[in-house]
């Protein structure tokens, strides 16, 4: 059993109350120790993607470029899309305005890519 589930064992049997309050912080420890331990896996797999996309991009040749740019931009589409369900929700003044650089960032480089993919391509079709 937790701790939390003898707290509340113990606050129905405690008629002074003492043993709710005792609840109520087992609660918000654990809260705590929760959001530290989730932080710390965000920020591991974070290091990892970066680490993981470092060793992809050096490792890719030219010739693959175009086809390669053309796939990020549509992943990048649907961080487009993640960035502008951030910015719409109602989860704060701050969370609104980091969504809103989102969107602004993440269209600056779906319309780079796709500047940069057309490019390219017409550089491989025959002058008439």
């Amino acid at each position: 059993m937790s701790i939390l589930s003898f707290a509340l064992q113990a606050a129905t049997a405690d008629p002074n109350g003492t043993a709710e309050k005792i609840a109520e912080a087992a609660t918000t420890a654990s809260a705590a120790t929760g959001s530290a331990s989730h932080l710390i896996l965000l920020l591991t797999v974070f290091a990892l993607a970066v680490f993981l996309g470092v060793e992809i991009i050096t490792k890719i040749p030219p010739t693959l470029h175009t086809p390669l740019m053309s796939g990020s931009n549509a992943i990048s589409g649907i961080t487009l899309v993640g960035a502008i369900l951030a910015a719409g929700g109602n989860n704060g003044t701050l969370a609104s305005v980091l969504g809103f650089s989102a969107v602004v960032c993440a269209t600056m480089n779906v319309v780079g890519g796709f500047v940069v993919t057309n490019r390219m391509l017409a550089m491989f079709k025959s002058r008439k």
